[in-house]
C-alpha cells in the first residue's frame, strides 16, 4: 500500500455504541478512512464487496453469524487484515485468542465510550497502520522434532519479543521447540486481560508447559513464561535460578510489558553466553535496543525476516542496529533454535556460526 494512499476500514459491531465510538476514536486522523460499518456478517459481506476495505475491525459476539465463523470466511475467501475489537471479559477473551489461530492480526480492547475513544484513539491508529502497511504473506505450517533430556548450563535462558502478528508467531516456534530447552520467557504486546488466555492456547500447542509469569516464578528448563499484560517482567538471578519480578513501573516504547525491559534485566542478571534472544513479528522498535545489549553479552540474536513477518517493524529495527547475528523465517525458527542449543552442548563451547 503506498504510504500517501488512506486506509479504509470497515467497522463490523453489532453494537450500535460500539459502532458509533469506534468511528470517533479514527475520524481525527486524516490518513484513515472509515468507509463503512456493518451491525453483522452479513452486512459487512455485502459491503466488503462493494467498498473493499483494506482492514476490518470485528467483534467477536454477534447475533446471526459468528465474528470467528465469519473470521475464517474471510480468510478463505477475501484474506485482508483483520482487527479483533473483544469486551473485557473471560470468555471474550478466549474468542479473541481463537480468532489469532484463525488469521486475525491483533486484538484491541472494545473503546467504552466517547472518552475513551480520545483516548484510544492513537493506539488504535497505529494497530490498524502497521498490518494494513504490511506485505501480504503465507503462512507455513511449523515443523516438529524431538529430543531427550538434556542438562543446559544454568545461566542458559531463551528470551523472545512480539508484538503485532505475534501470537501465531509464538505458536509456530514454541509448537517445534524440544522440550527440554532452557527456561524461556516471553514479552507480547497484548492488552492485560489477554495474557493469560494466549499462554493457555500455547500451552495446548508445545511440549513445553507454557503459562502466564507470576511474581516471584523460577525460570525452570521445560516451561515458558508469558508476561502479563499490564506488567513490566523484570530477571534477576537469585545464585542459583532466574526469578521474575513484575511491576507496573511506566511504559517504555508505549508498552508494558515492554521486550526491552525483559531483555536489559536478562543482561543485569547474567545472561549473555549460553542464552539466545529473538525477536519476532510486531510494530515499532522495542527490543532492538535490548537485543543488541544480549549481543554485546554474548547471547545468539535472531530477528525474524521480513517475508514471514506480519510487520515488520521490531526486527527491522533489530537487524538496522545490527543486534540480530541472524536473521530466518518463521517456519525454520524452532528448528534453528533446536540445533543451536544441540550445538552448544556438543561442542562446549560458545555459540557457533552454523548454529543459527
Amino acid at each position: 500500500m503506498s504510504p500517501s494512499k488512506r486506509i479504509r476500514v470497515l467497522v463490523v459491531d453489532d453494537s450500535a455504541i460500539a459502532r458509533r465510538v469506534i468511528t470517533e476514536s479514527l475520524a481525527p486522523y486524516p490518513e484513515i478512512e472509515v468507509v463503512g460499518t456493518a451491525v453483522d456478517p452479513y452486512d459487512a459481506r455485502s459491503q466488503i464487496l462493494n467498498l473493499n476495505p483494506d482492514v476490518i475491525t470485528l467483534d467477536v459476539e454477534m447475533p446471526r453469524m459468528d465474528g470467528i465463523t465469519f473470521l475464517k470466511l474471510i480468510m478463505q475467501h477475501r484474506p485482508m487484515p483483520v482487527i479483533i475489537m473483544s469486551s473485557l471479559t473471560t470468555q471474550g477473551s478466549e474468542k479473541a485468542m481463537e480468532a489469532l489461530e484463525c488469521g486475525a492480526v491483533d486484538i484491541v480492547d472494545k473503546p467504552a465510550d466517547s472518552c475513551s475513544a480520545h483516548k484510544d484513539g492513537p493506539r488504535l491508529l497505529a494497530r490498524i497502520q502497521a498490518p494494513a502497511q504490511a506485505p501480504a504473506i503465507t503462512r507455513p505450517a511449523p515443523s516438529a522434532s524431538s529430543g531427550g533430556k538434556r542438562r543446559f548450563p544454568a545461566r542458559s535462558l531463551i528470551l523472545i519479543g512480539a508484538s503485532t502478528g505475534g501470537p501465531e508467531a509464538l505458536k509456530k516456534v514454541l509448537s517445534g521447540l524440544e522440550p527440554d530447552l532452557p527456561g524461556i520467557v516471553i514479552v507480547q504486546h497484548i492488552p492485560a486481560q489477554f495474557s493469560r488466555a494466549m499462554a493457555v492456547r500455547l500451552n495446548s500447542v508445545s511440549r513445553l508447559e507454557v503459562r502466564e509469569a507470576v511474581h516471584g516464578d523460577l525460570v525452570k528448563p521445560g516451561t515458558a513464561l508469558v508476561a502479563p499484560g499490564g506488567f513490566h517482567t523484570v530477571l534477576h538471578w537469585d545464585g542459583c535460578d532466574y526469578t521474575v519480578e513484575l511491576n507496573e513501573g511506566p511504559p517504555v516504547h508505549h508498552q508494558r510489558p515492554a521486550v526491552d525491559v525483559l531483555f536489559s534485566s536478562a543482561v543485569k542478571a547474567g545472561a549473555g553466553q549460553k542464552s539466545l534472544g529473538l525477536v519476532v513479528t510486531g510494530m515499532g522498535s522495542d527490543g532492538a535496543a535490548g537485543l543488541l545489549e544480549l549481543r554485546k553479552a554474548g547471547a545468539l540474536t535472531v530477528a525474524q525476516d521480513e517475508e514471514s513477518s506480519v510487520v515488520y517493524g521490531m526486527p527491522k529495527e533489530a537487524v538496522r542496529l545490527g543486534a540480530a547475528a541472524h536473521v530466518a523465517g518463521i517456519s525454520q525458527m524452532a528448528d534453528k533454535i533446536n540445533a543451536a542449543f544441540e550445538e552448544m552442548l556438543s561442542s562446549n563451547t560458545s555459540w557457533h556460526p552454523k548454529a543459527a
